[in-house]
């Protein structure tokens, strides 16, 4: 493994590089760090793939305040112009919105091989994501929360202006993710790909990140075996 630093203008993010081969940048959810990418890393390190995992400003070791969406996507954006294209990105929660807003510049875009989203869509339901962050006493997030359903609209016509691929992995039945919302999504993209992980919930790195590390790793492969292809033998 290997510690990365990336310095934005008001903040020094932390981060962790694993493996070797095509880039895959995860993003974890709000009020997690980086180390939940763990066990996830090692596995995708087998698959002959390379991770990057950063904290999240405002998360574990990086600077800054989580307070709203627009500089956490504008970090996201650091981190991929920092890799050499093409990736995959890979944002659980908050980091996949964030992701997904980092997509707005075609620069941005151009980058990435694939996005995959983990129990996560640009039009959440904001009645049943305060009800579940209720639940779980995680109030402090509030203001970030707020700022995320303020930029829904934006969120949207983002997704609807992506030509590059889209893997939606859902949790299972205790997740706040509804089907009306997947439908949702899937008429924004309609070559949307879901898949379901049954035994998680809305944290699925934390719930089940071996079956959540197959999933990531056969799609990544696919997309970038696709912008890398191996040349034919002789």
């Amino acid at each position: 493994m290997t510690e990365l630093t990336l310095t934005r203008p008001d903040a020094d993010l932390r981060g962790t590089a694993t493996g070797t081969g095509p880039t895959v940048v995860l993003l974890h959810a709000g009020g997690e760090t980086r180390t939940v990418w763990t066990p996830i890393a090692a596995l995708l390190k087998q698959c002959a793939l390379r991770t990057v995992a950063y904290d999240l400003r405002g998360h574990g070791d990086s600077a800054g305040e989580a307070t709203k969406l627009a500089p956490i996507a504008a970090d996201v954006t650091a981190m991929i112009h920092s890799e050499p294209p093409p990736i995959v990105i890979v944002g659980a929660s908050l980091g996949g919105l964030a992701a997904i807003a980092s997509l707005a510049a075609l620069p941005t875009a151009q980058a990435v091989a694939g996005l995959i989203l983990v129990d996560v869509v640009p039009n959440p339901d904001p009645a049943r994501v305060r009800a579940w962050l209720a639940d779980r006493d995680l109030r402090t997030h509030d203001p970030l929360v707020e700022d995320i359903f303020n930029h829904t609209p934006e969120l949207l016509a983002t997704a609807a202006e992506l030509t590059l691929p889209v893997l939606l992995i859902r949790g299972g039945p205790t997740s706040p993710l509804t089907d009306a919302e997947v439908n949702q999504f899937r008429a924004v993209i309609p070559t949307l790909k879901v898949t379901r992980v049954p035994t998680a919930g809305h944290l699925i790195a934390q719930d089940a990140p071996t079956d959540l590390a197959h999933l990531i790793a056969a799609q990544a492969s696919t997309w970038l075996t696709s912008q890398h292809p191996t040349p034919a033998s002789r």
